[in-house]
């Protein structure tokens, strides 16, 4: 009933743009074309399987997560999807075989509307759908997981450490599998989370060939805004980036 009235909603109010704020929203030409940027494999997390990104948790890029994520903005499911899509194309490992795990939500396990699980799913259907996996929320947490922001990196380790358990393949699903799952994540920040979701689906049996994500973080400095608003008639606003993240600025 939420995404209908949402959908309705979406449809009769006009939207500002999740990335300037500009009149044509849910995503405004110049910040879907800003997404598009070339897909980079991270650099290594101690526990993680190869780790491949879309994008950097930066300017417009975070806020347009945030605005998916915190701020309801259902609509950006699918052309963020289809940047993670083209990280999952970009690692190879795409095929019929594949589990897309998401990382579970913060409510209830097995969530269709987790904004992981959805991104998975939109993500899986730009890749190909069953020609490229299939989505398994096999992961589900032990107890009522803590958020992570604002925790420092031994935190964030402890707080992950432990709290995931995976539940067995559904039938059908080879889930003993040599490289059979594939993690999904949206940011990558410490790896913490990659890893502990990793080390859990290998306790349960399943290999896990590597895991996706749409946004790293990056460490030299945040990204920041140097000039426009983003208000209507200002233009998208430019974005200034530390010399490591300007790789996933280059066009795709």
């Amino acid at each position: 009933m939420r995404g209908v009235l949402g959908a309705l909603l979406d449809l009769l109010l006009p939207q500002p743009c999740a990335g300037c704020e500009g009149p044509s929203g849910p995503l405004c030409t110049d910040c879907l074309t800003a997404l598009w940027c070339r897909p980079h494999r991270c650099a290594p997390r101690p526990g993680c399987p190869p780790v491949w990104a879309a994008g950097p948790y930066a300017g417009r890029h975070r806020g347009i997560l945030l605005a998916y994520k915190e701020g309801g903005a259902d609509a950006l499911a699918a052309p963020l999807g289809g940047r993670l899509a083209a990280a999952y194309t970009a690692s190879g490992l795409a095929s019929p075989d594949t589990l897309l795990v998401p990382v579970p939500g913060r409510g209830p396990p097995r969530d269709p509307r987790a904004p992981v699980t959805r991104l998975a799913r939109a993500c899986l259907a730009e890749a190909g759908g069953a020609n490229a996996g299939r989505v398994a929320p096999l992961l589900r947490y032990r107890g009522r997981p803590r958020r992570q922001a604002g925790l420092g990196r031994a935190a964030r380790l402890a707080n992950r450490t432990g709290v995931l358990v995976a539940d067995r393949a559904p039938a059908g699903v080879p889930g003993t599998a040599r490289g059979a799952a594939v993690v999904v994540d949206d940011v990558l920040t410490t790896g913490a989370t990659v890893a502990e979701a990793t080390r859990a689906l290998r306790a349960g049996g399943f290999g896990v060939a590597g895991a996706i994500v749409l946004l790293e973080s990056l460490s030299g400095g945040a990204a920041t805004r140097t000039a426009g608003t983003g208000a209507a008639g200002a233009g998208p606003p430019r974005i200034r980036v530390p010399s490591r993240a300007r790789r996933f600025y280059e066009p795709s």
